[in-house]
């Protein structure tokens, strides 16, 4: 499992989730992501689906809880990417009601090549991590 977390101007995080999303995998996403919101205070969070293969329950969890986060901190959750499947998960549990899912997000990106540098990118690479 590896989370590629982007920083863009206007205060925009993009957080990539690539692989299983599970009771597992869930708590180090969540890590990842609390991490680099408390850190830069975005307004806006966007969570890509489009690497992940298979998600549980504990996915739905990971939403909500970035949702709450965001809210209460005056920022706002958008989701992308997610496959056929997880769009229905997510409708099923009313998620769809309370943020938008989108599949195009460049309206979002202002300025996608400060994304590029060093400075404003991270990956974390959860399973690398376990073994130091």
């Amino acid at each position: 499992m590896q989370t590629k977390i982007s920083y863009y101007p206007d205060q925009v995080i993009l957080a990539e989730i690539n692989g299983d999303i599970d009771h597992h995998t869930a708590k180090q996403i969540r890590a990842d992501i609390d991490k680099a919101i408390l850190e830069k205070d975005p307004k806006l969070l966007i969570l890509s689906f489009s690497g992940v293969t298979f998600m549980d329950s504990s996915g739905i969890g990971l939403v909500m809880g970035r949702f709450k986060l965001m809210s209460d901190r005056g920022g706002e959750l958008i989701l992308t990417g997610a496959a056929g499947y997880i769009k229905k998960v997510f409708q099923l549990a009313g998620i769809n009601s309370l943020t938008k899912m989108i599949d195009d997000i460049s309206r979002y990106i202002k300025d996608e090549n400060s994304a590029d540098s060093d400075e404003n990118k991270e990956v974390i690479n959860d399973e690398a991590k376990a073994y130091q």
